[in-house]
């Protein structure tokens, strides 16, 4: 298909670690099918009355680092004349996240939000999960602190964690007769006013927390991420150690039961956390992995993300 112009929302160019970074390997793709790429931070993005602007730079990208990136001259222009634009800057899910899908519904699906602004907005990843309750370990979202206590009553062995965090930053495991609880709870409420998610703990997930990419609701690759000694966490960005894997009957059936969802929605590119056989997160806004399966698998992710893409825009 003839070339198309797509801008990329995301963090600075500078800052990616290249061998990782899953936006890079889309950029690489596209560019390599001969669409032209822009770059933008989500702060150089605003709507000026109902027309949707940004402050641009054309950029070219190869596989070499410390020269991975060659911006063009910087230029305004309206979003709407893009084709395609990948919402790729990560989390933290907070207001300046959730005003960011607000402006680009402006342009939305006249020019293609990947993923939809309107679905990433209604379902970030630790709260969309929630209405999948049977494949879900136990859990539980709350500000009361009663309800929380009597859940490690109940469950003795439990995670508690930021509703809105990624990359396993406050992330607590607390056994049965830990005596930080309330301590912990001090710090998280006087920090935020969000609930908490606290789910019970996986011994499961000494085995290895998997990632699941699923691409217009198919699953297309995953692989293993096992925690550290002495860690809890298996993020990779907590030091969890990537390895190959491959899908249970049970990951099957998690993932046949999410992907109406994710494809009425428009959640082309997900990624899903399952620790022994429980789905735990549903990762709609800037999930990654697609680098580490390529590797393991010799899948190329990033190629099918574009066929779907250019499909959509045929």
């Amino acid at each position: 298909m003839a070339g198309l112009k797509i801008a990329v929302q995301m963090d600075p160019m500078h800052s990616i670690d290249i061998t990782g970074d899953s936006s890079f390997a889309l950029m690489l793709e596209a560019q390599k099918r001969g669409h032209a790429l822009w770059h933008y931070e989500v702060h150089h993005m605003w709507l000026n009355g109902a027309t949707l602007q940004a402050r641009v730079r054309p950029v070219t990208v190869q596989n070499v680092a410390g020269k991975h990136y060659e911006f063009g001259p910087e230029k305004t222009v309206n979003l709407a004349e893009m084709d395609v634009v990948l919402m790729r800057q990560d989390p933290p899910f907070d207001m300046a996240y959730i005003t960011a899908t607000h402006l680009l519904e402006h342009i939305h699906p006249k020019t293609l939000v990947v993923n939809n602004p309107a679905a990433v907005r209604n379902a970030p990843e630790k709260l969309l999960v929630t209405h999948f309750p049977d494949l879900m370990p136990p859990t539980l979202i709350a500000w009361d602190r009663g309800a929380i206590k009597d859940f490690r009553k109940l469950h003795g062995d439990i995670i508690v964690k930021p509703l809105f965090g990624n990359g396993g930053i406050g992330v607590f495991r607390l056994k049965s007769d830990d005596e930080n609880l309330g301590s912990l709870l001090d710090m998280f409420f006087a920090a935020s006013r969000e609930p908490l998610m606290v789910q019970r703990y996986e011994p499961a997930v000494r085995q290895g927390d998997k990632r699941i990419i699923l691409i217009d609701g198919e699953p297309l690759g995953a692989l293993n991420r096992v925690p550290a000694e002495g860690d809890s966490r298996s993020n990779m960005h907590a030091g969890g150690r990537p390895e190959p894997t491959k899908l249970t009957p049970r990951e099957r059936e998690i993932c046949a039961r999410i992907a109406p969802t994710l494809k009425r929605e428009g959640l082309l590119f997900t990624g899903i956390d399952v620790i022994g056989g429980y789905l735990t997160e549903i990762n709609v806004t800037s999930p990654t992995g697609l680098q580490q399966i390529s590797r393991f698998d010799g899948v190329n992710l990033a190629a099918a993300i574009w066929d779907k893409i250019e499909a959509m825009r045929a």
